[in-house]
């Protein structure tokens, strides 16, 4: 019988590249809870929360608190009987979702290495590779134009520009700006990670339209609560309208889709509590033919390697924004996936393919 044994945790902190900054906060470092698992007959299996708590409410001491919380009631359970593990994990604590993420990738990493298998296909096996946007930070609009063309020339094709901080006006002079610098053959889609309101959200969309700025989607217009604006601001733009906050559970995902309020939904892993919940956010998006996006808060290539196996293995995930780990200023994590540019490719190692024993190293080393 192969049973969960122990539990840690690491605390870890990863400089940025560049200031990651968004209408709902500035990040300069990658901060995370890291959660290691070991069963009974020796394997490892990691899981990463970083603490975005203007979104999730998650704090590092928070988390922490919680993965020991929710362990002491999954010690000594069997892997391979996943759903009683599943249910308990998702039974002991209202909310955590960051913590339950973490904890419930390190189980699927142990469950995947226990069947032989990388995730990707444990889970389904859809795709062998996905192409990641790279985001553009809100910032002035020149900026924000030079650093569009910079990841243009860096190979990506898609990108996706944070918007929302001040008002739509300024908003639509720093689109104008990124078109002007980059042209018309490179995708954009807008994240305005609920700074607007359903009615300047609908105007600053129709003008952009107008003006045949060409954006793909956008992303989250008004504040997460506001299912009907949300519903207003997608049945007056013709541009796909995509829900990321409104959405963390099923439960959510229900609501929004029986409204019709969305176009697309943005599942994220530290907003559902992991895998094995975004997999029937997709499902139930999938039975009303809507397709969904797989997104990450700024993590290290431990979190985004859960979420691209995840977001690869799902024929109704289409949209991949993995770009996180390409903004660190170093790469702690030896193993899981890997960079070509914009192209992730998948370890054919079991689980996430991470290489527990250099990675305990690091996080000893790190932790002094």
């Amino acid at each position: 019988m192969t049973v969960l044994a122990s539990c840690e945790t690491y605390r870890i902190s990863v400089p940025l590249k560049k200031p990651f900054k968004t209408a709902l906060r500035t990040v300069v470092a990658a901060e995370a809870i890291i959660v290691h698992l070991t069963t009974s007959d020796g394997h490892s299996g990691f899981g990463e929360a970083p603490p975005t708590h203007v979104i999730t409410g998650d704090t590092l001491e928070g988390i922490e608190r919680a993965v020991e919380l929710i362990f002491t009631q999954l010690t000594g359970l069997d892997i391979r009987h996943p759903e009683r593990i599943f249910e308990k994990l998702h039974k002991t604590l209202i909310g955590n979702t960051s913590a339950k993420a973490a904890i419930d990738m390190a189980l699927y990493d142990l469950i995947a290495q226990n069947a032989k298998l990388p995730l990707t296909l444990y889970l389904g096996g859809y795709r062998e590779s996905v192409e990641t946007d790279y985001t553009v930070s809100v910032n002035a609009p020149e900026e924000m134009a030079n650093d569009a063309a910079k990841y243009e020339k860096q190979g990506f094709k898609v990108l996706k520009v944070k918007v929302g901080i001040d008002t739509p006006e300024n908003d639509l002079e720093r689109i104008r700006a990124i078109r002007a610098c980059i042209g018309g053959k490179i995708t954009l889609r807008l994240d305005a990670n609920q700074g607007w309101n359903p009615k300047s959200a609908v105007r600053i969309i129709n003008e952009m339209e107008q003006e045949g700025l060409d954006i793909e989607l956008i992303e989250q217009p008004v504040h997460a609560a506001d299912i009907e604006g949300l519903k207003f601001v997608t049945e007056h733009t013709m541009t796909p309208i995509m829900a990321d906050e409104s959405v963390f559970s099923p439960v959510d995902a229900r609501r929004v889709l029986e409204m019709r309020a969305a176009d697309l939904i943005n599942i994220k892993l530290m907003k559902a509590g992991g895998i094995h919940q975004a997999l029937k956010i997709n499902a139930l998006a999938e039975s009303y033919g809507v397709r969904c996006m797989t997104g990450s808060m700024i993590e290290t290539k431990l979190g985004l390697s859960a979420a691209a196996h995840f977001a690869a293995s799902q024929p109704n995930v289409t949209r991949f924004d993995f770009d996180a780990p390409l903004m660190l200023k170093e790469d702690i994590v030896p193993g899981g996936i890997t960079y070509s540019e914009r192209t992730i490719h998948f370890s054919q190692q079991p689980g996430l393919g991470i290489d527990a024993e250099r990675f305990l190293t690091t996080l000893r080393e790190r932790r002094g």
